[in-house]
């Protein structure tokens, strides 16, 4: 990975970056556990290991375990799961920070929700200093391709290793686990149930699934000729997805995290991001706005850039006056629950500024729980899809195009589960990707038939 120089030419492809954390403090009962994790070859063992978010009583006799998506991290859940916990009775729920996480520099955002920093002061420590050739004092120093290409080797089978460390440390005292992810994530639940571990399903692990537009089907699944390709271009790259084209895998995190803390910390503000000159155009509203409308502009369903889909939610409008122009919300939510789906307590945010490319490519070949070629020459070893004998829980929105409840059924069918314990539900034509995770509480129909789910399940 290149330095990033001081003189800097123009950001365009900022555009694609996730505008999307907003801080916020975890609830007296909210607490994170590091359990030790898979001993990857070549890894350190400081990185050897598996964080979680755990929300709810630790007496419970049931948990829903989840996994963040692409580029995310367990603060993703948060706000979500303290809805869910307020409807569900013996539940606890634990969502998994990946051992990518550990990677970041929490420190400037650490000493705002503290605060002990100004936002001005975490802007400069993050990116101020991009382009200002007279930017002086400490700043983030983002990791090299050579002091991460252990991470190379961070797919599948180490996400797997993982978290059967997690389920196992979740089902302790014989309570019932089930295992749930948001877009990758469910993808990740997908292989985690179907996975051969020395001749025994993960699902035997389970009492169920929640797939969040996510999953796996078994189509298109790539060749070995282009798996052993994407190997050797994976070989001699950055281990990380590039979000932004920038060969700089960092920004996109690290710039999702800076605009979070602007809406959440300083929002009545004239927004110092759309100030910035660097800043897209495509994200820039027409005219001078607040932290929170910034966010808002950037992220809601009808102004934000159509390469945002994936983060996209459906939060209000800009106001019709005001200098600067503030937000008004409304649709499914507002800039305090977007904000919130993808914020942290001290130590964590909801992205992932260091996603592992191989993760993503080893996620390719799931099938489903079918057998394929190609999982052999990426080491995906998701062939026991007939073994998934547990309830199936799928939610779509715009973004799924049928695949996601296809997927589901698909995979019921091949491990006969029973028809009254699957639930699909269509949110295709109302939700966006995100809206799940951050719609209000009182509109979220997600959480209106999950938790029905989930207390069939408990006890």
């Amino acid at each position: 990975m290149p330095t990033l120089p001081r003189r800097h030419g123009s950001l365009a492809a900022l555009a694609t970056i996730t505008l999307l954390v907003a801080p916020t403090a975890a609830s007296a009962k909210d607490t994170v556990t590091t359990l030790p994790g898979f001993k990857a070859p070549g890894t350190p063992s400081s990185l050897n290991k598996v964080k979680v978010l755990k929300q709810g009583s630790a007496k419970a006799r049931n948990v829903l375990v989840l996994e963040p998506g692409t580029s995310a991290g367990a603060a993703n859940f948060q706000p979500v799961a303290a809805a869910l916990l307020k409807r569900l009775k013996g539940w606890q729920v634990w969502s998994i920070e990946r051992r990518e996480n550990g990677l970041e520099d929490q420190s400037a955002l650490d000493r705002v929700k503290r605060g002990q920093d100004t936002p001005q002061q975490l802007f400069d420590y993050y990116l101020g200093w991009i382009g200002n050739a007279n930017a002086t004092g400490e700043h983030f120093e983002p990791k090299s391709t050579e002091q991460t290409s252990f991470a190379r080797g961070w797919g599948m089978n180490v996400a797997m290793q993982d978290l059967r460390r997690v389920i196992r440390s979740a089902g302790k005292g014989k309570r019932k686990v089930v295992l749930g992810g948001h877009s990758l994530g469910g993808s990740m639940a997908v292989a985690y149930a179907t996975w051969d571990f020395k001749g025994r399903a993960g699902a035997k692990d389970l009492d169920g699934l929640v797939l969040i537009d996510g999953g796996s089907s078994s189509r298109k699944a790539p060749t070995v000729k282009a798996a052993k390709a994407s190997l050797a271009e994976l070989a001699e790259g950055s281990p990380f997805i590039d979000l932004t084209g920038l060969g700089l895998p960092w920004s996109a995190g690290v710039f999702n995290a800076i605009g979070s803390t602007l809406a959440l910390k300083a929002p009545d503000e004239r927004s110092i991001l759309a100030d910035w000159p660097l800043l897209p155009a495509e994200l820039k509203a027409p005219f001078p706005v607040t932290n929170r409308a910034a966010y808002g502009y950037a992220i809601d369903t009808q102004t934000g850039p159509k390469n945002l889909a994936l983060v996209q939610q459906h939060v209000g409008r800009l106001a019709s006056s005001g200098d600067p122009r503030d937000w008004v919300d409304g649709e499914l939510g507002g800039i305090r629950f977007a904000a919130a789906a993808f914020s942290g307590p001290v130590g964590m945010d909801g992205s992932s500024w260091y996603h592992p490319r191989r993760l993503s490519l080893d996620s390719s070949v799931v099938n489903g729980g079918v057998r394929t070629a190609a999982q052999k020459t990426l080491g995906v070893r998701t062939t026991r899809g007939r073994d998934v004998k547990v309830p199936i829980y799928a939610f779509e929105t715009s973004l799924g195009k049928g695949r996601v409840l296809k997927g589901a059924q698909a995979l019921a069918r091949r491990s006969k589960v029973r028809r009254r314990d699957v639930t699909l539900v269509d949110r295709s034509r109302t939700y966006a990707h995100i809206d799940p995770l951050s719609a209000d509480p009182r509109k979220n129909a997600f959480l209106k038939t999950v938790a029905p789910f989930l207390q069939r399940i408990g006890r």
